[in-house]
């Protein structure tokens, strides 16, 4: 099966998320979207981030009607910090019957560079990117690479800082949430302080 692997942190996972995975899912060769959900470095203090497994909750409540978009974990059980390439080699040793591409905005194929062994991740791993406002892979020099696949999806513009920083000063942001993840954030009082 064809695997695509999308990262984030998802403090919260909103419909922006949820848009970009289905589509992945339904306009591509992609048969499974994984939403891997990025565990709190301990190295760095980030007041604003909700525990690893209360965002995992969330990823859950937030797929659960999307047969074809799965939450993990996989990176909470590996040593920090951590890096894809790493995540990769784990996923490939515990499910050698898939194929595991990466999903990314355009914004981080501009610094994909600079990260660890990723002639290593091009070599064995096709990556998808999404569209962003304002960022162009024009000039990036892997934007011709034959393992990456620019999808046209919609250009979502929604992030997570602002759905926080609404919820804290009291804003109405409920249609930026899925119904059962606004309804949980909303009972535990998250991101009110």
């Amino acid at each position: 099966m064809k695997i695509g692997l999308y990262f984030g942190t998802f403090n919260p996972i909103h419909v922006g998320h949820l848009i970009i995975a289905n589509h992945m899912a339904e306009h591509s060769d992609l048969e499974q979207i994984w939403m891997i959900v990025t565990p709190h470095n301990p190295l760095k203090q980030k007041n604003t981030l909700l525990d690893d497994y209360q965002r995992l909750h969330l990823v859950r409540l937030a797929t659960e009607d999307y047969p074809k978009i799965k939450p993990s974990d996989i990176e909470f059980k590996l040593p920090q910090p951590n890096y894809t390439v790493n995540t990769l080699a784990h996923l490939m040793e515990k499910y050698p019957q898939h194929e595991f591409s990466l999903i990314m905005g355009e914004d981080n194929l501009k610094s994909f560079h600079k990260w660890k062994n990723y002639e290593y991740i091009l070599q064995h791993h096709d990556i998808y990117i999404y569209p962003r406002v304002s960022e162009e892979v024009e000039n990036s020099a892997l934007k011709n690479h034959p393992r990456i696949h620019k999808i046209d999806a919609p250009i979502v513009e929604i992030s997570a800082t602002f759905i926080r920083e609404g919820i804290k000063n009291k804003k109405n942001i409920r249609p930026l949430l899925p119904h059962n993840v606004w309804e949980y954030l909303d009972h535990n009082n998250f991101y009110r302080k």
